[in-house]
């Protein structure tokens, strides 16, 4: 399970790294200030439905881990009250 969150983790500072490199790279460009400005607009807005987007899938895993995880210790809290019944005839 580590490896996956750390995956997940990775990916995020990747595309953050990758999105300011972008930016600082625009600031040098030879265009005009207005049309950097809008494409670094533009690409913000694109990043950040990006983001929400992975922070809704995270979010979703995450919710169905926790569901699986009380369906377990709900589980083994039944497996415990079986054996402590026959434990004691």
């Amino acid at each position: 399970m580590a490896r996956d969150e750390s995956v997940g983790d990775g990916l995020l500072w990747f595309l953050l790294g990758a999105a300011v490199g972008a930016t600082v790279a625009l600031l040098y460009a030879p265009q005009s200030g207005k049309k950097t400005r809008e494409y670094i607009s533009k690409k913000t807005d694109e990043s950040r439905e990006t983001l929400t987007e992975a922070g809704r899938e995270m979010y979703d895993r995450g919710r169905d881990l926790f569901e699986k995880g009380r369906e377990i210790a709900d589980e083994a809290a039944e497996i415990f009250e079986r054996g402590r019944k026959l434990a004691r005839g």
